[in-house]
């Protein structure tokens, strides 16, 4: 029988409650989930790849009896895709504007690689709001972003916003 592969794919610039609530019930879907750290061109990340990989890294730790790695990349998805031997992209969606978006890009990725299905997991209610770059705003205004990201991410982004 084949090993079914996974993707998951993002910035995670932080990791946030959201993103692991996809990966922990993205990880049942497969036999081996890839989490794909890679910098978006149109983003200005707050940590670097190195620091996104090691925290993603830290926090999938946590999740039990699910064969999860984690690999930086900087390449089409579909590529990177291809060269994990993943049948399948896993995709958070929050609402309709990610959807919107995420149709686009999924016919653009059935484009380059028809071989490779994207499934669609609709965000756990409470956690929906949530956004990476909303998290990092209100914590430079100081706010409390313990409700949305970990303890110790929450204390990764404090601390990097008090070093820059």
């Amino acid at each position: 029988m084949t090993k079914r592969i996974g993707v998951y794919p993002g910035t995670f610039d932080p990791i946030t409650l959201g993103h692991m609530d996809i990966i922990e019930r993205g990880a049942k879907l497969v036999d081996e989930l890839i989490i794909g750290v890679t910098t978006n061109i149109a983003k200005s990340p707050m940590f670097s790849d190195d620091e996104r990989i090691a925290m993603v890294e830290r926090e999938v730790a946590r999740v039990g009896n699910a064969k999860i790695r984690v690999v930086g990349f900087n390449s089409l998805l579909m590529d990177f895709a291809d060269a994990m031997n993943a049948q399948v992209v896993i995709r958070g969606i929050r609402g309709v504007t990610d959807f919107e978006y995420e149709y686009q890009l999924t016919g653009m990725n059935r484009q380059l690689n028809h071989e490779v299905e994207t499934v669609f997991l609709m965000a756990d209610v409470a956690l929906q709001p949530i956004a990476s770059r909303l998290v990092k705003e209100i914590a430079k205004y100081g706010g409390d972003i313990s409700k949305f990201v970990t303890p110790a991410v929450r204390d990764d982004v404090v601390a990097r916003i008090a070093k820059d």
